[in-house]
């Protein structure tokens, strides 16, 4: 090795434990010796090969990683990590201790015919991973202007979340999941592999959805759907218990269940029966069920 190619190695980094030594209060420009107007007082760690706008925010103990890009007008709050090649775009405000993979791209444009370039925002909770190739999108003005992401969130490689759309606590949505734009996702709903959810659908809390669904429909919340197009197969047994729902409410939800989606009832007669029920899972049920559509 000659010493021109050792001198451009080390300039480079090659060689040296970069995260350790960039410990600094203030974050590094893509302009050499510029400091950051916004730095925060405590110390930060940014990889020399990262890119850090001077208009964003940064908190504490916030880890870049090399050829990451930090966008002007993003804000990223304390205990955040940035893997290499990760993009938090402009309008994004991410909350604590998110841990953002490699070519996760956060607070992009979003895909709409009708977006014309007017400041909007993603809005993500604390505690969430973003690995591989995630994407999701800011909102529009007609639609609000913000995308929302809820806490401890588990977002699997090559998730996309669209322009608009609400995400709740505590999902976990597998490898390929696609969320259209002005989705509601509400508390600890799975998704298989693969599935697809169409605009404006609703999903209830602590429902899953099986690999490869294509849903074009509302779900109601604990149960499995399934299928092109999904539809509403069993009572997720296994999701409530392991979310905590109490047996008592369990065994409540599972009389509802075959009343009104396996019982000859009709589907009015089943709510109206169910609609007083004593147990707060069941009422929350119904009124899912008699909620109008949202498109």
């Amino acid at each position: 090795m000659t010493d021109r190619v050792r001198r451009a190695r080390r300039r480079a980094g090659f060689g040296r434990p970069a995260l350790a030594r960039q410990n600094f209060a203030g974050v590094r420009l893509a302009k050499r010796g510029a400091r950051h107007e916004n730095a925060p007082p405590v110390a930060v760690s940014i990889h020399p090969l990262a890119h850090v706008d001077p208009g964003a925010k940064l908190g504490a103990d916030v880890v870049v990683g090399p050829f990451a890009v930090i966008e002007d007008d993003a804000e990223i709050s304390d205990g955040c990590r940035i893997d290499a090649h990760a993009v938090i775009a402009a309008g994004s405000r991410i909350g604590r201790r998110n841990v953002v993979h490699s070519f996760a791209v956060l607070g992009g444009a979003p895909q709409d015919r009708r977006y014309a370039g007017e400041p909007t925002t993603l809005v993500v909770g604390d505690d969430n991973v973003f690995r591989e190739h995630v994407t999701a999108h800011r909102g529009t003005g007609y639609g609000g202007g913000v995308t929302r992401i809820g806490n401890a969130g588990l977002f699997m490689v090559g998730v996309h979340v669209a322009h608009d759309a609400i995400v709740g606590d505590r999902v976990t949505l597998a490898n390929g999941t696609l969320l259209a734009g002005h989705v509601v996702l509400e508390d600890h709903v799975v998704t298989g592999g693969h599935v697809a959810v169409a605009p404006f659908v609703r999903v209830g809390a602590r429902s899953f959805l099986a690999g490869g669904s294509m849903v074009e429909r509302d779900v109601p919340p604990f149960v499995i759907a399934e299928g092109n197009r999904a539809r509403v197969r069993a009572l997720n047994r296994v999701g409530l218990e392991r979310t905590g729902v109490p047996l008592e409410s369990r065994v409540a939800l599972k009389r509802a269940f075959r009343a009104i989606f396996v019982g000859d009832l009709p589907r009015a007669e089943a709510l109206a029966r169910f609609e007083s029920d004593p147990d707060p899972f069941v009422r929350e049920l119904v009124a899912f069920l008699r909620a109008p559509p949202r498109r």
